[in-house]
């Protein structure tokens, strides 16, 4: 995998534990969680909203996660956690099962360095 790693997490505000809201974030050390947000500007209309960007970003982390070969590690009970500051989106109704999208910077338990350190092409792994 190259460049930015980013990770997608789901957190329960109540005791259903429904999962309804999806968090996103980068893992990899030094990026930014506004990177992912430029990612999905820049990948959506000029005019796309908050909630449009954040829909777009709350998919491309479940198609990720449904379909990706390149997933590099799937932890059911891991614990995580998303730094202060980030931004958090509403949406109006339900969106890809969830309720809002949380999105800052995120570290995971038992995740290695080499899991998510950025890679150039000629980095053997």
């Amino acid at each position: 995998m190259f460049g930015t790693v980013f990770g997608y997490a789901t957190h329960h505000l109540d005791a259903r534990q429904i999962g309804d809201v999806g968090v996103v974030g980068p893992l990899t050390p030094g990026a930014d969680w506004e990177h992912l947000w430029q990612l999905a500007r820049n990948s959506g209309r000029p005019s796309a909203t908050d909630i449009e960007l954040a829909q777009w970003i709350l998919i491309q982390a479940t198609r990720a996660f449904v379909c990706g070969s390149g997933r590099i590690a799937q932890f059911r009970q891991q614990g995580w956690k998303l730094e202060p500051g980030g931004k958090q989106v509403s949406f109006p109704t339900t969106y890809a099962n969830r309720d809002h999208l949380w999105s800052g910077n995120l570290t995971v338990d038992g995740l290695t360095h080499d899991q998510v350190a950025e890679r150039s092409p000629q980095t053997p792994r």
